[in-house]
């Protein structure tokens, strides 16, 4: 489990940088198929997935995206900012076993509206297997912390 850091809009600078890491596992992609109804068989069958042209099982593409969200939501900018917005480009699949590296870092500052342009990537043994951008509405220390109202 993460620890959770709060940040608020004045504490982000451009460059600012935040990881975790995860290793895939096989009841993390049959979860997620409970959770999402995607049921898939590339996801859940060995059978069937040995017949593709990964050879084996792979987890779900928005899987590996939630994992963008583990990392806005506890640690850049962590509790409190509100997601606008996700651009994902899937690059390569993510096997059952896998560790998944996931970079976010600040890109853009809007100060008049407490957003902030979070590049996100996802990397696999050096491989890029994920990538896009975050725009999120961050709480200012001006607002005691809370959520700013409208997005």
């Amino acid at each position: 489990m993460l620890t959770l850091q709060t940040l608020s809009f004045e504490d982000l600078s451009l460059g600012m940088t935040e990881k975790i890491s995860k290793t895939v596992s096989s009841s993390d992609v049959v979860g997620f198929a409970e959770i999402s109804g995607d049921r898939n068989p590339i996801h859940l069958s060995e059978h069937f997935a040995a017949k593709t042209p990964f050879g084996t099982r792979i987890a779900h593409g928005l899987y590996t995206a939630s994992l963008i969200s583990a990392v806005l939501g506890t640690r850049l900018p962590g509790p409190g900012a509100v997601y606008i917005s996700q651009t994902l480009n899937f690059r390569a699949p993510v096997k059952i076993g896998d560790t998944v590296e996931v970079i976010v870092a600040v890109a853009e500052l809007v100060p008049a509206k407490h957003r902030a342009r979070l590049t996100c990537t996802c990397v696999v043994d050096g491989e890029t297997v994920l990538d896009g951008e975050a725009w999120v509405k961050v709480p200012s220390s001006k607002s005691g912390g809370r959520p700013l109202p409208r997005v």
